[in-house]
């Protein structure tokens, strides 16, 4: 039996041994990297936040964004990232958030998370958001960085992504 060209044995995956129910992946980062060295004190004395959105004094604004990565054998990584947006971008997405004008919603920003496993290669990198469906997390769906645009753009080895994937 095979699932797009990846041999399957019964829920295992012949090709990289990876149980078959962890290859589509959703990873949610729960903060950008710039504030992981905070300690939660700080961090809470320093942030304003809601569930997908946080400014911090003196590290930046930040908005979360789904950046979708194709793997081989029709399997996917959906990785819930943190964008790094200019304060003023920040207001105005707040204040469309729950609103219709949400569907119009377009973000350029920085990458605020090392996305494995091609870590601080797409660190910083430039790249721009929309909102797909009103249900969800803006998409970024390209990037002028060679290195994201890649990843948005490219089918990756799925034994290579899962490996470095928690």
């Amino acid at each position: 039996m095979s699932l797009e060209g990846h041999p399957i044995v019964g829920d295992v995956c012949a090709e990289c041994g990876e149980p078959r129910d962890r290859h589509d992946r959703h990873v949610r980062f729960r903060l950008p990297d710039p504030v992981l060295g905070l300690d939660e004190a700080e961090r809470e004395a320093l942030t304003w936040s809601t569930d997908d959105m946080m400014q911090v004094q003196g590290y930046g604004a930040f908005i979360r964004c789904l950046l979708p990565v194709s793997l081989t054998g029709g399997y996917s990584v959906t990785f819930a990232v943190w964008l790094g947006v200019h304060p003023d971008v920040l207001q105005k997405a707040y204040a469309v958030w729950w609103e219709p004008e949400y569907a119009t919603l377009k973000l350029s920003g920085v990458l605020a998370n090392a996305i494995p496993p091609w870590g601080d290669q797409v660190m910083a990198a430039p790249a721009e958001a929309v909102v797909r469906d009103r249900e969800q997390l803006p998409y970024i769906t390209r990037s002028p960085h060679a290195v994201l645009s890649d990843v948005l753009r490219r089918e990756w080895p799925h034994a290579d992504v899962l490996r470095m994937v928690p």
